[in-house]
């Protein structure tokens, strides 16, 4: 038996060795909220996460983003080790930033099972990824080169972060994203494409009862614009499309002046995006004397299913074989970083993140034994891959 047979051996068992101690980590990382935006919060998490890393053998440390306020993004770079040591690096993409507001989801374990805000998406990922390289180290396994990059703003479609993923994706080997299982409990081979776009419209306004034609309701627009939207979008059942913000007005006594609304939208295959967008960027206004703009706050293109994937995916599954894991994959629902690194052509994969459930729920918990399973998976496929 060679010393990589031996270590692979060895891999699983090594790994629920470590799981007090990465179910530790985990629950320091999710008491320490981090919500979208909270730069402090966020950067200090960054820090914790680059100290645990170092002590894991990554080096590197916070970079910035695009947007100051959104947080640093964190570059964390494992050394390859043996005949690999000058092949292309593999990407692993991961976020710390969460959607609950700080307090609104009460940590709390119970048995095997941690709940609270961002353990399910994604913390648990990050610690999977910290364990896997601490596998790699203590079982002198060879593998190429490692880069992880955490961004701080995932959650709101990483527009400060994106730049940085397409650079480390370019002369990346394989991406990874570490994000949950899907829905199937395999990994993810595509994703649909996701952007935020953003209806503005500026009306005229005027007393509600002493001179209500002298004004331009921006709310009244706004629903018209909204029903002609959901009529528009029957044309094209694959999108999904949710209408999550409204604002506007000022008082009922007063004609709107302003008022928009924020829209979610999610494409199976780049076409149907182009088309959508193409139509629902460039709003005409139903009434005279009305303005309406569109704004694309975020876009994540269509990760559809493709051959690399697929290769990819057979390459993991005889790493996984090797340590008594089977896996299977099945593209997602969601968008995430991983997006930009598949539509754009380079072997991707998500998913390796730890089981459990409740994303952007009361309900997130993660199942704490799944990290140790996880982290074999992983720790195998950045040796065998």
């Amino acid at each position: 038996m060679t010393g990589d047979d031996a270590g692979l051996a060895g891999l699983e068992e090594a790994a629920r060795r470590r799981l007090p101690a990465d179910a530790e980590r985990l629950e320091r990382y999710v008491r320490l909220e981090t919500p979208t935006g909270t730069r402090d919060a966020l950067d200090a998490l960054a820090d914790l996460v680059a100290d645990d890393a170092h002590a894991a053998g990554l080096a590197g440390g916070r970079v910035p983003t695009a947007d100051h306020a959104a947080g640093d993004a964190l570059v964390l770079d494992l050394p390859g080790r043996g005949p690999r040591s000058a092949d292309a690096p593999a990407l692993l993409l991961a976020h710390h930033d969460t959607v609950h507001a700080v307090g609104a989801v009460p940590v709390r374990r119970d048995g095997d099972v941690l709940h609270g805000p961002g353990t399910y998406d994604m913390k648990g990922g990050l610690v999977v990824a910290l364990a896997a390289a601490a596998l790699l180290r203590d079982a002198s396994l060879t593998h190429r080169p490692v880069r992880l990059l955490v961004v701080p703003d995932e959650e709101v479609g990483s527009g400060a972060s994106a730049g940085l993923v397409r650079d480390a994706a370019r002369d990346a080997a394989y991406a990874l994203g570490l994000e949950a299982p899907g829905a199937h409990g395999g990994l993810k081979t595509a994703r649909r494409g996701s952007t935020r776009l953003r209806l503005h419209v500026t009306g005229l306004a005027a007393h509600a009862a002493v001179d209500p034609g002298a004004g331009v309701s921006a709310t009244e627009e706004l629903v018209d614009q909204l029903v002609a939207t959901r009529r528009f979008l029957a044309e094209h059942p694959s999108v999904l499309a949710n209408v999550g913000v409204i604002e506007g007005g000022t008082r009922t006594n007063v004609v709107a002046e302003r008022a928009r609304a924020d829209l979610g939208l999610r494409f199976e295959t780049a076409a149907s995006e182009r088309a959508v967008l193409r139509h629902l960027t460039d709003p005409g206004p139903v009434r005279a004397g009305a303005d309406v703009r569109a704004e694309v706050l975020s876009r994540r293109p269509a990760w559809e299913p493709g051959a690399a994937a697929e290769r990819l995916l057979d390459a993991v599954a005889v790493a996984a074989a090797r340590i008594g894991q089977e896996v299977t994959g099945a593209p997602a629902p969601g968008a995430a970083d991983t997006n930009l690194t598949g539509a754009a052509g380079l072997p991707t994969l998500d998913g390796f993140g730890p089981a459990g459930g409740g994303a952007h729920a009361a309900t997130e918990h993660v199942r704490l034994p799944s990290i140790a399973r996880r982290a074999a998976l992983l720790a195998a496929t950045l040796h065998g891959v």
